[in-house]
């Protein structure tokens, strides 16, 4: 559900602010930090960006954000480091043994 997207900006979801109203743009470092921790906290409970969303987050421009959000516990936002070639982060979340153990997850 996408609640007052921007149209210029439609990558920005609105459903991932239901606190607050969503940003305009988002062009400096703190906007940035918090639409990602949004982001990849949903992500993480199966609520997948748009296509429009990764392409954006994906953007050089977004790396210093990436590095700076040090959203540990996310899958989704080692995921993101890993898209920006940034050092890998101790993941700090829960690690499933039926995930862990899985012999096909090689094969992914």
């Amino acid at each position: 559900m996408r609640l007052r997207n921007n149209p210029n900006r439609g990558w920005i979801d609105g459903a991932l602010y239901p606190d607050t109203v969503p940003p305009e743009a988002l062009d400096d470092l703190a906007g940035r930090v918090d639409f990602l921790a949004r982001l990849c906290a949903a992500w993480d409970f199966g609520v997948l960006p748009s296509e429009a969303t990764v392409t954006e987050i994906r953007r050089s421009a977004w790396r210093e954000a990436v590095d700076a959000c040090r959203l540990l516990t996310s899958p989704s936002y080692h995921l993101v480091r890993d898209w920006h070639n940034l050092p890998r982060l101790p993941y700090l979340g829960q690690e499933l043994a039926y995930i862990r153990d899985d012999p096909n997850l090689k094969h992914v």
